[in-house]
């Protein structure tokens, strides 16, 4: 049973405003009926679950990042920050999904005319067309300057070659945000631009096999003379990186929200387990080893959580969340590996069945140690920011 002070989540009434207590109500009722439910096939039949999306959109979570003018819910970091880490209790697959496509929505808000922002927006804000963001490549993954994607000036258009990688809702997206150098020689010419998925020259590539988050489609994507015309350019040429940067800070966020959803779906499901399971004649969360296994795993989760809690203050209040950001994503996606593995060892021999939620959770957990700069970039963010 939770603690007086904490509901059964692991918030503490002071955590969270009346507003995101509300909205955190509803999405949690989204994840416990509608995502988990549904979530063990869609992992098996590798296909996401679009009825789920349209749920999503249903309630105005597909236009969450996007201003208010556009139809948007224009929430701040700390309303996302609850809303990925519920989405991510039910199903992995859709939280992340929603964070990509509200990466690509952030990036018309924050770089697009006003011309480029009333043609997409309002759609997308109703969820179609989904978003993509097309930042990596096969041998740019952790150094995006590597990057051999190029948009080479063609009078009032840019023509787009290249390749890019693990890109989520590849398969369902209407429009991509691709990153590409103006100049191939020049690892300062980066720059950003909307591409829809119609346009002559796009292809989806190979959808990957994945070890965990197999209901989100993760393919390549591959750019053959993409005529592009200029005003779909979001940046000035050469500003493109540090718009990414920009964006996936605030990702960072996301994703270690979500890892603390993840972390506490495995942690509610173990604890579940050990009050039912007997051995020896008594519950096994009587026996001492297993209770300082929950020990161990309740901080991390609620560490993690408050980590979260502190990089969206700061985005909120408009200071740098950078070192904030990259604290949270390093230490939650970690835990949430951790704390799903403990999960795993608790359900002892049907921890590694598949019919149980905690095989899953333990082999979803594992990406969020990786994607939108993995632990080893985090560190050294960390490392540069307080040396």
């Amino acid at each position: 049973m939770a603690h007086a002070n904490a509901d059964a989540y692991g918030h503490s009434p002071s955590m969270l405003t009346d507003e995101e207590r509300a909205i955190r109500e509803v999405v949690r009722e989204v994840a416990v009926e509608e995502l988990r439910p549904g979530a063990q096939e869609a992992d098996e039949t590798e296909t996401f679950p679009e009825a789920a999306w349209d749920e999503l959109a249903a309630l105005d979570l597909t236009g969450l990042t996007t201003p208010e003018e556009y139809g948007g819910f224009d929430a701040d970091r700390s309303t996302y920050a609850v809303v990925n880490e519920e989405l991510a209790y039910g199903q992995l697959a859709v939280a992340t999904a929603l964070s990509v496509h509200c990466l690509a929505t952030s990036c018309i808000a924050n770089f697009g005319s006003a011309d480029v922002r009333d043609e997409w927006l309002p759609e997308m804000v109703d969820g179609r067309p989904v978003g993509a963001f097309c930042l990596s490549e096969p041998d740019a993954g952790s150094n995006p300057a590597q990057m051999q994607t190029t948009a080479e000036r063609d009078g009032d258009e840019y023509v787009l070659n290249g390749e890019k990688q693990w890109i989520t809702n590849g398969e369902r997206a209407g429009v991509y945000i691709v990153f590409a150098k103006t100049d191939a020689d020049d690892d300062g010419s980066i720059t950003q631009f909307l591409v829809p998925a119609d346009y002559d020259g796009v292809a989806v590539g190979k959808k990957e096999e994945k070890l965990g988050l197999r209901a989100s489609d993760t393919v390549g994507m591959q750019f053959s003379d993409v005529h592009v015309p200029e005003r779909y350019r979001l940046t000035e040429e050469g500003r493109g990186l540090s718009a990414a940067l920009q964006t996936l800070t605030g990702g960072r966020i996301a994703i270690a929200a979500q890892a603390v959803g993840l972390a506490q779906a495995a942690f509610d499901e173990a604890r579940e387990y050990a009050h039912q399971r007997e051995q020896f004649d008594a519950p096994i969360a009587e026996i001492e080893a297993v209770r300082n296994k929950f020990a161990e795993m309740g901080t991390k989760v609620q560490a993690s959580r408050l980590l979260v809690r502190e990089a969206a203050r700061q985005a909120d209040a408009g200071e740098d969340p950078r070192l904030a950001a990259s604290m949270a994503k390093y230490f939650a996606s970690e835990s949430a590996v951790d704390v799903a593995g403990e999960a795993v060892q608790i359900h002892g021999g049907y921890g590694y069945m598949s019919e149980f939620d905690v095989e899953r959770f333990y082999r979803d957990s594992k990406i969020t140690t990786i994607y939108e700069g993995t632990t080893e970039i985090q560190k050294t963010i960390i490392a540069r920011e307080l040396l």
